[in-house]
């Protein structure tokens, strides 16, 4: 699922997949603001963390 992402190339919002993939431009672009999809991989690392189903025992 793309998510409105700053594509600092152009300067403009635009719909950015995770792997870079440009919605609105078809096609690939580099120099993007990542922050949603790295603050996504955060909060989920973070939640795997506090239910790990590991027995410490």
């Amino acid at each position: 699922m793309a998510k409105w992402c700053f594509n600092y190339e152009s300067g403009e919002y635009e719909y950015i997949e995770k792997d870079g993939f440009s919605i609105d431009r078809g096609e690939y672009v580099y120099n993007w603001d990542d922050s949603e999809y790295r603050h996504d991989d955060e909060e989920e690392e973070c939640r795997n963390s506090l239910f790990d189903d590991e027995d410490d025992d």
